[in-house]
């Protein structure tokens, strides 16, 4: 994205070039082992019609389908769904071997820099409409804009200092162009990759027809989008602009979705209904996918060494590239964990008895691979902290932790540099607990070795499951003295990855203080030193400062990063792009032959 341009370019992309989609091979992102992967997804001459049935991911119900994300409503399937109904003004697409903002999906062309960076024009793409038939225009995208401005603690997007904060106005020139001026000169390709891909047109006719102001429209809309009872009868979200809209959207998460008829965008669908279908776990969608009854599944791990058989059966077997990381959250403000947690000697000796080499290799047969950091591998010199049991137990020895039995206690108590720290009590025992996602016996079975690890230490680790959504709603950033803060200590939720990138791999959304997806509350002004870095600078150094900055403070504990999911799609289904940051475009799938319209 130079002075004028989304596509990713200049000195800071093209060290990502190497990056976006080649490193994702470094990263684990791509299943190795027995897994094949299959080309020839597109071709044949297209039927025209037909119903789709996806599989979604183990314990994942769709749950959100307001396009302002609210805390605990984050899951990856819930914006994918969203893009379908309210197109992004700019997503991330695949082009060659690079991601690309300049997606034909996108509501707008690309944006104009000038100013010497502080100044952003933006044309809505002629001829797009709501289904009502009413255009949608500049006004549309205001409304979004006031909406987040007025709103900002309660959208799961905020950042202090970043949008809305860091735009200063918004200018509507006409009814297809706006201006966003800004508080200083930003990044272009930070800027359009990480902000602009936010900015998205609401139905402010539709939505606002008695020009309620910002926050009463806002409460209003929020009420809404928490009857999810009602997302497939509630009139509000019948208007859309996107090439879907909503047939049925029922309380276990099975979301059918139809063409808008009235949609002007160059991509139409093919298709006349894709059924998302959620599984409670990876084994109860394995036995619908062995018997067919599904167009586009995945194959658990486990059994990826039957991918043959299912070749046979007319699917062909294409690992979902993931460009996201994997990690265990840590609360820093919970009452009794926190002050363990805030321990960076503590930390170094956790992540040192995580053998993610193992995991990898064991329990996901290949379909992962070590986290280094928080960017991708390509950018990272190593592992700061490779498996070494030796050393752990050192570390904790060495700061006052003793017991030969059971759970090591602090004999140490106290501040000093041999001592175990501030806040740990004489006699206290050093033991967490974790949430973590059920569904994926990978995932379980993942835990129980780093808790078996952990045992071998003396740290006692007691772990609990619960459904992807519940942790999601439990691990969000809270304030020391909120109730919540006392209900969880460690966090997982990452089977199918926990952190996917904007295009840009920045971090202040996640490591940055009071960023909307830092669960664990972490905070550290030398991290936030160098995110401002990369937002304001496209030296690749920026990028890479960072990453090796909180690779070597852990604020979270990295665990093996896996594929998305090993994706079985059947051979007559056509047009399946699977883009590495989780956004789907079924508009743009079809069938080659009569039949294979799934369950």
């Amino acid at each position: 994205m130079g002075p004028c341009s989304t596509r990713i370019r200049g000195p800071l992309v093209r060290s990502l070039a190497a990056l976006l989609l080649g490193v994702l091979a470094l990263t684990g992102c791509v299943p190795r082992g027995n897994v094949v992967t299959e080309l020839g997804a597109t071709g044949g001459s297209p039927v025209r019609g037909g119903t789709a049935t996806m599989a979604l991911p183990p314990a994942s119900t769709p749950n959100w389908i307001f396009p302002i994300g609210a805390p605990g409503y984050l899951a990856s399937y819930n914006s994918a769904i969203q893009n379908l109904l309210y197109p992004r003004l700019f997503m991330p697409e695949k082009k060659g071997g690079a991601l690309t903002m300049e997606s034909p999906h996108n509501l707008a062309g690309q944006p104009r820099y000038s100013d010497g960076n502080r100044t952003v024009t933006i044309r809505i793409k002629k001829g797009r409409a709501w289904s009502d038939g009413t255009p949608v225009t500049t006004r549309d995208v205001q409304f979004w804009f006031e909406l987040i401005r007025h709103n900002k603690k309660e959208w799961a997007g905020y950042s202090p200092g970043l949008m809305p904060d860091d735009v200063t106005s918004f200018d509507r020139v006409d009814d297809r162009t706006f201006r966003l001026r800004l508080d200083r000169a930003y990044n272009p390709t930070w800027f359009t990759a990480n902000e602009l891909r936010n900015v998205v047109a609401l139905p402010v006719h539709a939505w606002n027809p008695a020009g309620e102001d910002p926050k009463t429209a806002f409460a209003r809309l929020m009420r809404h989008a928490k009857s999810l009872s009602q997302f497939a009868t509630d009139p509000l979200w019948k208007t859309v602009d996107g090439p879907w809209t909503i047939e049925g959207w029922n309380t276990s998460g099975r979301v059918s979705l139809v063409p808008n008829t009235k949609y002007r965008g160059p991509d139409k669908p093919h298709l006349d209904r894709v059924v998302l279908k959620p599984f409670t776990t990876t084994d109860s969608e394995f036995n619908v996918l062995r018997a067919g009854g599904i167009d586009y599944g995945y194959l658990p791990p486990s059994v990826m060494a039957q991918s043959g058989r299912f070749r046979k059966m007319g699917y062909r077997i294409d690992p979902w590239e993931s460009w996201a990381v994997t990690y265990i959250v840590l609360n820093f403000h919970h009452p009794t964990a926190g002050p363990l947690l805030r321990q960076s000697y503590l930390r170094q000796a956790l992540q040192r008895l995580i053998d993610q080499k193992s995991l990898s290799d064991v329990v996901w047969h290949g379909s992962a691979a070590p986290t280094l950091g928080p960017v991708p591998a390509g950018l990272m010199d190593g592992d700061p902290y490779p498996y070494d049991p030796g050393k752990a137990k050192a570390l904790l020895a060495a700061h006052g932790w003793a017991g030969r039995d059971g759970t090591l206690r602090c004999v140490r108590p106290g501040s000093g540099p041999r001592d175990c720290g501030e806040g740990i009590k004489d006699g206290q025992e050093l033991r967490l607990s974790l949430l973590s996602q059920s569904g994926s016996t990978e995932t379980s079975n993942t835990m129980q070795a780093i808790k078996s690890e952990f045992d071998k230490a003396h740290v006692t680790l007691d772990i609990r499951q619960q459904p992807l959504n519940t942790v999601l709603g439990t691990t969000v950033p809270c304030k020391k003295s909120e109730p919540v803060c006392g209900q969880w200590q460690l966090g997982f939720f990452g089977s199918q990855g926990s952190w996917y990138f904007p295009a840009d791999p920045s971090g202040e959304s996640v490591f940055a203080t009071n960023g909307p997806s830092n669960m664990g509350n972490w905070s550290d002004p030398k991290t936030d030193r160098l995110i401002r870095d990369t937002e304001y600078s496209d030296d690749p150094a920026a990028l890479r400062d960072y990453g090796h900055q909180v690779a070597r403070q852990l604020p979270v504990l990295w665990v093996p990063n896996p594929a998305y999911q090993v994706s079985a799609i059947r051979n007559d289904l056509r047009g399946v792009d699977q883009n590495p940051t989780l956004t789907l475009a079924p508009q743009d799938w079809y069938f080659v032959r009569k039949g294979g319209t799934g369950a």
